[in-house]
């Protein structure tokens, strides 16, 4: 016969307000209690939302008006349970209990539909490397990788490998400003010379000549296409569907994105980690370098390269900013939660709109509301 679960802990009203006071973010649904606090940073309405209902009681927001939370998230609440509020639930605490209308409401946009995981029962062992793993799952796979938990993730047995699998997101920009600054300047000395010519290298009669007068439209250019290239990248390589058949498909989809999709909140795997990027980095530098001069080349690849360093930055802060309501960066935001936890196959764009507009992959909602 098992052995019956241990009794659940309670809390008076008065320890609920001591946890409170020192900073802890507790919620309850009824008499149950949960300690989001760990929640705070990675909630996708922001922590002043969430902090807006320490102390209160959340049945309103999960199960009724404004809008329903799914299940899942019901369900992966529970992963927060710390245990029960003793005496009445009804009673107010000097925080205020119950969710009044003038209390932000958390807005539906924002809602994080994480998956409620038993651990031990999951087709992956949690406590091991799970690259390996996943490329077992065969056709499992892409269910599984789209249902987000809220957990790092650890790929590889080596450390010093796994070290160079994820970065904080400030190496980004002290790694790769530099060099467009430099890129920058190199490249407008050689264009201030007067001897770059387009078309050289077809014909000696038709020649342009390409003055330092035009630098900052090739740079704005790469910048510009630095957003396609992006856009096509998310859309066609990051989200492929891997061959059932295929392990090595999937784990290296699961390398490349899949890990970031079962693993949103992350923060160590939200950005290009330094040696994968200059792999990529530098196999488009060559492709320039081979198509135009070096100096029109270099330019637009140091747009692009600045356009990269704001898509990483742009793209962390949409997991772990709290933009205001109304403001571009919000409706970015709402863009990109609904793609992770709605509409995988949608909702391609980081920084902008713009190309999901044009080749017709808005999400559901959004296509909804352009047809209006």
């Amino acid at each position: 016969m098992a052995p019956a679960p241990p009794p659940a802990a309670s809390f008076s009203p008065a320890e609920v307000q001591r946890r409170l006071a020192a900073g802890d973010c507790w919620v309850r649904r009824g008499a149950r209690l949960y300690d989001l606090t760990s929640f705070l940073r990675h909630h996708p309405g922001g922590e002043q939302l969430l902090r807006a209902r320490a102390g209160q009681d959340v049945s309103a927001d999960l199960d009724g008006p404004p809008h329903r939370h799914s299940a899942n998230a019901r369900r992966w609440l529970e992963q927060y349970y710390v245990g029960e509020l003793r005496d009445d639930p009804q009673e107010p605490t000097e925080n205020g209990a119950t969710a009044s209308e003038e209390m932000p409401k958390l807005d539906p946009e924002m809602e994080p539909r994480l998956k409620a995981v038993d651990w031990d029962k999951d087709l992956v062992d949690w406590k091991k490397p799970l690259l390996w793993q996943v490329g077992q799952l065969g056709e499992k796979y892409h269910e599984w990788v789209h249902q987000p938990v809220s957990r790092p993730i650890r790929l590889f047995h080596s450390d010093f490998i796994e070290g160079l699998s994820k970065t904080v997101w400030y190496s980004v920009p002290i790694i790769w400003v530099p060099l467009v600054l430099y890129l920058s300047w190199s490249y407008y000395g050689t264009l201030a010379q007067g001897n770059v010519r387009l078309f050289k290298s077809f014909t000696s009669e038709y020649t342009v000549v390409v003055r330092e007068s035009v630098f900052p439209g090739l740079f704005v250019l790469g910048m510009f296409l630095w957003s396609l290239v992006e856009y096509f990248i998310h859309r066609f390589l990051f989200h492929m569907k891997p061959s059932a058949d295929s392990c090595y498909l999937i784990m290296l989809h699961f390398a490349l994105h899949g890990q970031h999709h079962k693993a949103p909140f992350d923060g160590s795997r939200l950005v290009f980690p330094p040696v994968p990027a200059s792999l990529m980095i530098g196999f488009i530098y060559l492709v320039i370098r081979l198509i135009l001069p070096e100096a029109v080349g270099g330019t637009m690849f140091a747009g692009g390269l600045l356009g990269y360093v704001l898509y990483d930055m742009i793209h962390y802060y949409l997991h772990f900013g709290s933009p205001h309501k109304g403001s571009y960066l919000y409706s970015m935001k709402a863009h990109h939660v609904k793609h992770h936890f709605a509409h995988q196959q949608s909702g391609f764009g980081i920084s902008t709109k713009l190309w999901d507009y044009l080749f017709h992959t808005l999400t559901p909602d959004e296509q909804r509301l352009k047809t209006q």
